[in-house]
């Protein structure tokens, strides 16, 4: 779950969004009762304001104005200015943009957050690009394994799945709570703080029990997030190599934050070989490079990105593809045996449409797999990336607008 504490409203400030526009005041029942109640009494009335001033008036149906009690609830969450300020980062020895594991001196930090102004939501970053693709993606197309606790937030992710249409299949720790990340978001930064918990305790035995084995052989795409590797090698080894044992399989790899290649690589190195995509950011790439040491330390992310492409690989049959996401600059796409990267530009959006970044490159991710799905080329998938990404930053964390928005190139 994902407990965040101030929404961010864009990278170089942290403001609220302006409240829906309202109706132009109608008469009063007072002033209506001096007048027949007709429908060209309506129809006058309705004609006289067009009248007025055609260039600035413009008729707002009372339906338009109508939210469920879901969009209430985040339209008022929107108002909000949650007021953090750094002595939280202080008070957890936390860096302003950064994601770490929770230690011990950090356990405190999550009933700290959920005393304060907050939001609940559920998250997870691999779950929430499961989610994303779901959006996309044909009903029942996504599978989710995970691991959770038996408590009270294990339930809240269950429903937040069945209702992006996403399925399911965690293994229930009895002896640890369900995972959580705490979120601290100051001016145009946020601090991802992550206690992996129950997710932490993932067996491979639940991966090759007979029911959820049967469920990946008949899978045809594999999406990890990095954070597993801290987790269970040995299920994501298993997934890799069923990959890449089976031609028409596909296995998908994401960085997921600077961590995992810093102080997880040779559980990073031994996944590489099986890379039929990997994701990442500009950040990450640039910790892999550091870690590797050598020639890459100080490399651009183009050509980090084309070393990564050109790594040794077991299914040769396909060429790996790297891709970077960079915040608003292009995204940087290496395709091995290409001498050239590709680069991509973000779509735009208004400052005044972000609300919260928080979640993106999860989002990016979900729209990106769901292009490759759907057998999308890569200049579209990355676009269906951006345009998921897009969506997800004008909501309150790692979230998607409903009524579903259907895709359209840029």
């Amino acid at each position: 779950m994902s407990s965040q504490t101030s929404p961010l409203k864009a990278r170089d400030v942290n403001t609220s969004l302006p409240s829906p526009t309202k109706p132009e005041k109608t008469p009063s029942m007072a002033e209506g009762e001096k007048q027949a109640k007709t429908m060209e009494y309506h129809r006058q009335v309705l004609q006289s304001r067009l009248e007025e001033d055609k260039s600035k008036h413009t008729y707002v149906s009372p339906s338009d104005m109508i939210m469920s009690p879901a969009t209430k609830k985040l339209e008022a969450l929107k108002g909000k200015r949650f007021g953090n300020d750094d002595s939280v980062l202080q008070k957890y020895s936390l860096k302003a943009n950064d994601a770490i594991l929770a230690e011990e001196s950090h356990m405190p930090i999550y009933d700290d957050l959920l005393s304060r102004k907050h939001a609940l939501i559920a998250g997870g970053a691999a779950q929430n690009t499961a989610r994303g693709a779901q959006y996309i993606l044909p009903a029942n197309s996504v599978l989710y394994i995970g691991c959770v606790g038996k408590d009270d937030y294990a339930e809240k992710l269950r429903s937040a799945c069945s209702a992006a249409g996403l399925r399911v299949e965690y293994r229930v720790d009895e002896t640890q709570p369900t995972g959580r990340c705490g979120v601290v978001i100051t001016g145009n930064n946020r601090s991802l703080c992550t206690h992996l918990a129950a997710a932490n305790e993932y067996k491979l035995e639940h991966l090759h029990s007979p029911e959820i084995w049967d469920l990946v052989k008949k899978a045809k795409y594999y999406y990890v997030g990095g954070y597993h590797l801290t987790v269970c090698v040995p299920a994501v080894m298993a997934l890799a190599k069923e990959a890449a044992e089976n031609k028409d399989k596909v296995f998908i790899m994401n960085l997921s934050a600077p961590f995992i290649p810093q102080f997880f690589s040779k559980q990073l190195e031994e996944t590489s070989p099986y890379w039929d995509y990997l994701l990442g950011n500009e950040t990450e790439v640039a910790a892999w490079a550091e870690a590797q040491g050598g020639d890459l330390k100080g490399k651009s992310v183009q050509e980090i990105a084309m070393h990564m492409a050109r790594l040794d690989k077991v299914n040769e049959g396909r060429k790996r593809t790297v891709v970077i996401t960079q915040g608003t600059e292009p995204t940087v796409v290496a395709v091995q045996g290409e001498e050239k990267v590709r680069e991509y530009p973000v779509r735009t959006i208004g400052k005044e449409e972000i609300y919260d970044t928080n979640g993106a490159g999860d989002a990016f991710a979900g729209g990106f797999v769901a292009g490759i799905v759907e057998g999308k080329s890569l200049e579209e998938s990355v676009d269906m990336g951006q345009w998921l990404a897009r969506l997800s930053i004008m909501e309150l964390g790692p979230q998607f607008p409903f009524p579903k928005q259907t895709y359209s190139k840029a």
